[in-house]
């Protein structure tokens, strides 16, 4: 493993370039209670004692109160931009209905902080917070969802796309269908398996209407956050490559297909969808500004077996699945247990450009992030620096790349990790909320000033 002192500078990335760091609210605001913050379906399944180490995820890093503290950590690391979420109950506490007037000032108050300080605020509008009432009558199984969705977002957008230039409507599709309501392993808590795509449909529905709702209150450059990962098959085994291909589509292109060509990747995927799928895919495949993608590594995937791992997440997956999880080989692993693959980003990047051709925006990197303890995190600057040479070879490869955002500033309750997990450029004593820069917070801060010596913005 190399020092950080020994590794040469990072190649020049293109002018304009952004450099950032990312958060969520669930994960750090706190504030629970305040401000009429109504409760989330993740406040829910917190309370039903699913946060495996017993944080108290109410409290977050105590973001809300401490949000000034945080944005000068963000100058101090010299970020071009900030990627947090919006609370949608925090703005609209019932899902639907009147607007939290206090609730929408907290977030006027931190785009205000951000740009005093010359930092992009870049929200996302949906990370997961679902408000407890949607949750309760459905969540993203109900299609009423989704326009529940595009008034909030017509609200925060009316009060803020005055000074936001970069916006993502949802993070995570994905994550959200497969863990909460196919598995069950997050908030809502739903084993529905494949009865779970109807969630994905709502999200993309949402996302489209969210995109429509952002323009029609003046707001431009709109991207959406969608995590993804090379799957390779296990085998060679027509077994296997099914299984793979499956996965691939169901994590992958199930969701960037009908974001980038109006359409689901495969008809019998299509066929489970609900409501007038071929009205609402023009919805889904309206013009985006740009593309984001949340990368951490790839997947080996297989036909099912009894050695099969639960690999999504740390996941078991149900063995009535037509498919199964692999190791994926690697040298290093975080802290999560996860593979450290850098190429990883570079092959992914290559494939999305591949198969979209000119239907794919200019990209950035939403998140991009690992978990290791202690302050001297050099394996957290060793990582970085890696996947950022590989992003920078995918941008030599053609790859349109405008910016990238580590996952994340701080340490954070990493979902039902709670605090076990540290993916922080900034280290939080959850006792007393004190921030402490990590090794490679000063890592990330001299390899952005080396970036702006090169490239002025």
């Amino acid at each position: 493993m190399s020092s950080a002192s020994s590794m040469p500078p990072l190649p020049a990335f293109p002018p304009g370039f952004l450099w950032g760091a990312s958060a969520s609210a669930f994960q750090t605001e706190g504030a629970a209670d305040t401000d009429g913050k109504g409760p989330s379906g993740w406040d829910a399944f917190a309370a039903r004692g699913r946060i495996k180490d017993g944080s108290d995820a109410s409290r977050g890093t105590g973001f809300h109160e401490r949000y000034r503290e945080d944005v000068a950590l963000l100058a101090g690391l010299g970020a071009d931009a900030f990627r947090f979420s919006v609370s949608w109950p925090r703005v609209v506490p019932g899902g639907s209905g009147p607007v939290n007037a206090a609730g929408l000032g907290f977030y006027d108050r931190l785009v205000d902080e951000l740009c005093a300080n010359g930092i992009t605020p870049a929200p996302t509008l949906y990370h997961w917070d679902t408000p407890l009432p949607l949750d309760e009558a459905g969540g993203w199984l109900n299609r009423d969802t989704a326009y529940r969705f595009a008034d909030y977002v017509s609200a925060v957008a009316d009060r803020l796309a005055d000074r936001v230039p970069l916006w993502i409507t949802v993070n995570e599709p994905a994550e959200v269908t497969l863990l909460g309501y196919a598995l069950g392993e997050h908030a809502p808590g739903k084993q529905l398996l494949f009865d779970a795509l109807p969630a994905a449909h709502h999200q993309l529905l949402a996302h489209g209407l969210g995109v429509a709702a952002l323009r029609a209150a003046g707001a431009t450059n709109i991207g959406i956050a969608v995590s993804h990962s090379p799957v390779r098959a296990a085998g060679t085994s027509e077994e296997d490559r099914f299984g793979a291909d499956l996965y691939d589509t169901l994590t992958n292109w199930l969701f960037a297909d009908p974001i980038l060509t109006g359409a689901y990747p495969d008809e019998n995927v299509a066929a489970l969808m609900p409501g007038p799928v071929a009205e609402d895919l023009a919805v889904i495949a309206a013009p985006l500004d740009w593309y984001g993608v949340n990368y951490y590594h790839p997947m080996l995937v297989g036909a099912p077996a009894q050695d099969a791992l639960g690999d999504f997440a740390g996941v078991g997956m149900p063995a009535e699945l037509p498919f199964g999880l692999r190791e994926t080989p690697s040298e290093e692993r975080t802290a999560f247990g996860w593979p450290v693959v850098p190429d990883g980003l570079r092959e992914m990047l290559v494939h999305l450009k591949d198969r979209y051709g000119d239907r794919l925006p200019p990209v950035y990197i939403t998140e991009n992030g690992c978990s290791y303890d202690g302050l001297d995190d050099r394996r957290r600057i060793t990582f970085l620096d890696a996947h950022l040479r590989a992003l920078h070879r995918a941008i030599g490869e053609g790859v349109d790349v405008r910016g990238y955002f580590t996952w994340s500033l701080t340490d954070n309750i990493e979902w039902v990790e709670g605090a076990s997990q540290r993916f922080g450029l900034v280290h939080i004593d959850y006792a007393t909320m004190r921030r402490t820069p990590k090794a490679s917070y000063a890592w990330y801060r001299d390899a952005i000033a080396a970036q702006h010596a090169v490239r002025p913005r």
